[in-house]
Order: structure tokens, then sequence, then C-alpha cells
């Protein structure tokens, strides 16, 4: 696994220990991120991507009620519902590629999610990716 795939799958661990324990503060999280990856790059990725979905929480989840027809973000099992908006935040401020950032969090959603998460995710960030 590369050094960004596994920052990417630490930030989902955190946003759904985050959204399943409210809670927890931002400080406990980035101490469990530090422990978790030595890497400094991958250590710091791992906390922006958090961060940055937790900041912008509001505005990414209107983002995907707005494309997920027949879904509330409380229906959605909370795996996929962390995986998407960490999905969309990557697609909204990161020069990442949107096709690595989809099939990262297919696989995440393979890894971590239910049997149809991996389509079901694949689906909202397609929508959610910029349009050239």
């Amino acid at each position: 696994m590369s050094k960004r795939s596994k920052a990417r799958e630490l930030a989902l661990q955190m946003l759904f220990l985050v959204d399943m324990n409210p809670d927890v503060d931002g400080k406990t999280v980035l101490e469990m991120i530090q422990e978790r990856i030595e890497d400094q790059e991958a250590s710091r990725f791992s906390w922006q991507l958090f961060s940055g979905t937790m900041e912008r929480r509001d505005q990414i989840d209107a983002a995907i009620s707005a494309v997920a027809k027949n879904w509330t973000l409380k229906r959605m099992a909370a795996t996929d519902r962390n995986l998407l908006r960490l999905g969309c935040f990557e697609l909204q401020h990161f020069d990442t590629p949107p096709t690595v950032v989809i099939n990262e969090a297919i696989d995440l959603a393979k890894k971590f999610g239910a049997e149809n998460s991996s389509s079901f995710v694949n689906g909202i960030l397609d929508q959610l990716k910029p349009r050239e």
C-alpha cells in the first residue's frame, strides 16, 4: 500500500471515529494519526484530509445530498458517508487526478464497506468530480 493510500485509509478511519463519537477532539485525532503513520509527509496528508473534511463538512454534505438521489446522509452507511466526504473533499481541494481519488475511494469501500459500497461510492463521486 502506498503512503498516500495509507494516509487516506487512516483519514477515513478518523472521520468514522468522530462521526460515531462526536466528543473526540481534533488534538486526539492528530495524535492518533502521528502515532500510526511515521512518515511525516504521509501523516501531514492524512491530517489535511481529515481536518479539511471536518472544516468543510456542511458544504461537503450539501454537495453529496444534492447528487445522492433518494438517499439522505443519515440513511447511508457510516463508512460510505465518510468515504464520500473524504473523496468529495479531495476532489475539490487537492490537485489529485479525479480518477485516482475515485479509484482510491472504491478500494477503501471494498475494504471497509458493504457489498454494494464500491459501486455506490463510485456513482456519487463520479457526479461530484470537477467537470473539465
